[in-house]
C-alpha cells in the first residue's frame, strides 16, 4: 500500500504541480493513521526526494525563470525556517489536537481558494506585467506554510506565479517544481533530527514515487493539467473537512 501512495502522490506532482506534502500529509494521517508531526515530517522529506527527480527535466527543458526564483527563495527559504521552529513548538507543547486542526484550516482553506481561482478564465501570461519583486513577500507565509504543515509550495506558489508574473505556464510549473524542492529540503534538514521521521515508511514511499515521478513526466505532455487540479483540490477540500470534523470531536471529547 505504501509504495501505491507513493506512486500516486508522486504522479499528480509531475502531472499538477500540486505540492508533495499538500497530498501527502492528509492520506498518511487519515489513511495510514501517522501522527501529524511525523506526517509533516515525511512530506518534507518525500517532496525533497520526489522532486529531486523532476528538477533536472525542468531545467533541461529551459522551464525555470532564474530572476523569479530568486525572488520567491529571499521570502520563502527564512519562512519555512520560521514554520519548522512554531511545529517544534506546539510539538514540544504536546498540541496534537491543534496541530491537526490548524492542518485542517490550512487544507480547507487552500482547496477552497484554488477552486474558486480555476473559474478565472485562462489569459495568456505573456501580456501581464511582471511583479516578481512581491514574490519575495508573499513566499514568506508560504514558506511558513511548508515549514509548518509541508503543503503550500506547488499550490500557492503556482498561483502566485500565474498573479504576478509574465511567465508561459511550463515555466511556472519549471520554476515552482524547483522552488517546491529547495524549500522542502531546508525544512526536512529542520524535522530529520527529530523523532518526526519514520525511515521506513519514507523509503517505501520515495521507491514507489520515483517510478510516479517519472510516468507523470512523461504523461504530462499528453493530460490535461486544469481538470485534473480541479478534482484534486476538490477532493484535498473533502480531506481537510475530515481533519476539521476529527478534531472538534476530539476538542468536544474533553471538554
Amino acid at each position: 500500500m505504501e509504495y501505491l501512495i507513493g506512486f500516486v502522490i508522486a504522479l499528480f506532482i509531475a502531472l499538477t504541480g500540486v505540492g508533495a506534502g499538500t497530498i501527502t500529509v492528509p492520506i498518511l494521517v487519515l489513511f495510514l493513521r501517522v501522527p501529524a508531526p511525523v506526517a509533516i515530517g515525511i512530506g518534507l522529506m518525500f517532496a525533497t526526494a520526489v522532486k529531486l527527480i523532476l528538477v533536472p527535466a525542468q531545467i533541461a527543458r529551459r522551464n525555470v525563470a532564474w530572476r523569479t526564483l530568486g525572488y520567491m527563495l529571499l521570502g520563502g527559504v527564512p519562512g519555512v525556517l520560521l514554520g519548522s521552529l512554531f511545529l517544534q513548538h506546539l510539538i514540544t507543547a504536546g498540541s496534537a489536537n491543534t496541530l491537526n486542526a490548524i492542518l485542517g484550516v490550512i487544507l480547507v482553506g487552500t482547496a477552497s481558494w484554488q477552486i474558486v481561482y480555476s473559474f478565472r478564465p485562462m489569459r495568456e501570461n505573456s501580456t501581464a506585467r511582471d511583479r516578481s519583486p512581491l514574490l519575495s513577500w508573499l513566499m514568506f507565509p508560504v514558506g511558513a506554510e511548508v515549514g509548518f504543515s509541508s503543503a503550500g509550495a506547488g499550490a500557492l506558489g503556482s498561483a502566485a506565479l500565474l498573479t504576478f508574473t509574465p511567465l508561459a505556464p511550463a515555466q511556472v510549473v519549471g520554476t515552482d517544481i524547483l522552488f517546491g524542492f529547495l524549500v522542502s529540503l531546508i525544512g526536512s534538514g529542520a524535522h530529520w533530527f527529530t523523532h518526526a521521521a519514520n525511515p521506513t515508511l519514507l523509503l517505501q514511499l520515495i521507491a514507489g514515487g520515483v517510478v510516479g515521478a517519472i510516468a507523470g513526466t512523461l504523461l504530462s505532455t499528453h493530460i490535461p493539467r486544469r481538470p485534473l487540479r480541479f478534482v484534486l483540490w476538490l477532493w484535498i477540500l473533502i480531506l481537510g473537512g475530515q481533519f476539521l470534523f476529527n478534531s472538534y470531536h476530539v476538542w468536544a471529547a474533553t471538554h
